[in-house]
């Protein structure tokens, strides 16, 4: 298990990964993709990659939104797993916040041919996300999720000052109504194995977020070696930033 001060060290040993803000660290090649299938996380529903599919349709790319359960790991990965199912030829695998844990699970699909996180958990194998997100400041976020029985959501607080701060208060309130609950269970899934040990693989940090500490964010990036861009941004960079992160799933597609 890194500490914040062995991760510092490790990077001042290894020269910094991370350029400055907007900058790509780390690329690699991949191959050329014609489908992209996005996942979204918790607190939000499919519409969160609304500003971010032109941009990627307007490059000749299929785009497919999974519409997340947000009930159990093993339901989440298998909805994306039929999603990949569907698509003919290599596909970029991209998911924002928790859904970086589907993206770890389902991407080992064969159709798979890279994978994105966007400001998203990326663990290890059986790994225990949140004993390594212990290692980090709490986020602020993190107080205001509130629960009715078994299904769990952020307070309008929380939602307009640390998940979308932003964005325009009318529009973050508005995602705000449109916020799906999450059970309880999906919280304690653990991924069996980890598909970016294996597959290239991009990460865009957000790094004024609120949700997940940018610096955990850049250790989870710098460990799997990916292609990484920072963006100055809260946590919804796919709402707030899009062009900036639709130009990351473009290059995992080969198209840039």
């Amino acid at each position: 298990m890194f500490s914040r001060r062995m991760f510092t060290g490790a990077l001042l040993t290894a020269g910094a990964v991370m350029a400055a803000p907007g900058a790509i660290a780390a690329a690699r090649s991949t191959p050329r993709a014609s489908n992209v299938v996005l996942v979204h996380g918790l607190f939000a529903d499919g519409s969160s990659w609304l500003e971010v599919i032109p941009h990627l349709q307007s490059q000749g790319l299929n785009v497919t939104s999974v519409q997340n359960p947000l009930t159990s790991l093993a339901e989440a990965v298998s909805v994306c797993n039929r999603a990949l199912d569907r698509q003919n030829g290599p596909t970029v695998l991209a998911g924002h916040s928790f859904s970086g844990m589907i993206v770890t699970e389902a991407g080992l699909h064969p159709n798979v041919s890279a994978l994105g996180y966007i400001a998203a958990r990326a663990p290890d194998a059986d790994e225990d996300y949140t004993a390594l997100a212990a290692n980090y400041p709490t986020p602020p976020a993190s107080a205001g999720i509130v629960f009715d029985g078994d299904e769990g959501r952020l307070s309008e607080e929380a939602f307009l000052r640390d998940f979308a701060p932003d964005l325009p208060e009318v529009r973050a309130r508005a995602l705000y109504a449109a916020q799906w609950p999450f059970r309880k269970s999906l919280t304690a899934g653990r991924t069996t194995h980890a598909a970016w040990r294996s597959k290239p693989s991009f990460y865009a940090v957000s790094t004024q977020d609120r949700v997940i500490d940018p610096d955990l964010q850049r250790f989870m990036a710098q460990r799997m070696n990916a292609t990484t861009v920072e963006l100055a941004a809260s946590h919804v960079s796919l709402l707030s930033r899009p062009r900036e992160v639709a130009n990351l799933i473009l290059q995992a597609a080969g198209r840039s």
